[in-house]
């Protein structure tokens, strides 16, 4: 089989990440970068492909068969635009766009032009968050209940150090994280229909919140708690538990989602379960059966690539559509208006 041509437009972090990968793909190869940056001339140069510095330059010269736009967020709307009009596939980052109103636009071209877009919410393709959809989907929980979360980590003061922005109005941990966790819940609980939440500054003072309480209802019912911070000296977070990016140190004993039923309880990623062997003896007074679910641990980074090259040949729909990536957003949105306004904000399940 011929490899799939992908060029990556933004030569930053992510994007050297989907260039990683992009190297190692068995379907997709990297087939230019984009970038007008003086710093992505050595990541060309090593990755050993041509360097443009705007879309439209590699429309002109090189077209791929499909595009990843990793690109600061305030670029996404205009250069998915560009893209859809081209005909491109594209891998879009998360999050779709910086507002809600400009992610529409997205959407509403994708629905007008049968567009093939893929957004990044990597952790979607993951295979723990497979088997937990698993578990639940088999009626193990019984009916849902309840959902703890939690995001509680250390960003040391290099992190905002380095850059500037990260601690201003516009970022903080609901706009940099928190979309993150929304898709998983999402993934699954379902919809999330109405949310409340505390910010706080007190540990770091800066502009924007540090710490966040999050409260959520979702349309089947279920209620859910989320604790999110960057100043916590916790490993409760995906990154430091789910063991799929190496670049974090894991602990084997934490989980960072607990998922409660009629019937049972599984906590993620550890895949602890413990549940009730017949509906009659759900007590308090009495044992669980206590297990552990059987899964394979594997970069979703690379699993996403593999969709992205079915989605660029047009075998699959993307496992996150742009309406996927509104929803999120729109979550996201929510939680940091109800941290300023003290109100619950009801959102609309679609």
């Amino acid at each position: 089989m011929t490899k799939i041509r992908v060029a990556v437009t933004g030569a930053g972090l992510i994007g050297q990440a989907h260039i990683k990968v992009l190297g190692t793909s068995p379907s997709c190869m990297l087939s230019a970068i984009v970038d007008p940056s003086p710093a992505a001339i050595e990541v060309a140069a090593k990755a050993g492909v041509p360097l443009y510095k705007t879309i439209d330059e590699l429309l002109l010269t090189d077209r791929p068969e499909g595009l990843i736009l990793a690109t600061p967020n305030q670029l996404h709307v205009s250069q998915a635009l560009r893209c859809m009009e081209a005909k491109l596939p594209i891998l879009l980052e998360k999050p779709i766009a910086t507002t809600v109103a400009e992610g529409e636009k997205i959407v509403a071209m994708v629905a007008a032009t049968k567009a093939r877009v893929l957004i990044g919410h990597h952790r979607a393709h993951s295979p723990i968050m497979a088997k937990a959809k698993e578990v639940i989907d088999s009626g193990k929980l019984g009916k849902l209940v309840a959902f703890l979360g939690s995001a509680t980590f250390f960003k040391p003061d290099h992190y905002f150090l380095d850059a500037p922005w990260r601690k201003e109005l516009g970022a903080g941990p609901i706009l940099i994280n928190m979309i993150h966790e929304v898709h998983n819940m999402r993934m699954l609980c379902g919809d999330i229909v109405a949310v409340q939440a505390f910010g706080s500054n007190a540990i770091r003072g800066f502009p924007v919140e540090d710490t966040v309480a999050i409260n959520l209802r979702f349309a089947n019912g279920t209620l859910g708690t989320f604790m999110l911070s960057d100043t916590a000296a916790s490993a409760r977070s995906w990154e430091q538990t789910s063991q799929e990016n190496k670049s974090y140190t894991s602990y084997d004993d934490e989980d960072c989602y607990v998922i409660t039923g009629t019937n049972g309880t599984l906590s993620v990623p550890t895949m602890r379960l413990k549940n009730y062997p017949r509906p009659e003896d759900r007590s308090w007074w009495k044992a669980f059966d206590a297990s552990v679910v059987s899964m394979v641990r594997e970069d979703p980074l690379k699993l996403q690539i593999e969709h992205f090259g079915e989605v660029i040949r047009g075998e699959v729909e993307p496992l996150v559509s742009a309406f996927d990536g509104l929803q999120n957003l729109r979550v996201t949105e929510a939680i940091f208006e109800s941290t300023k306004t003290g109100q619950t904000i009801e959102l609309v399940a679609e």
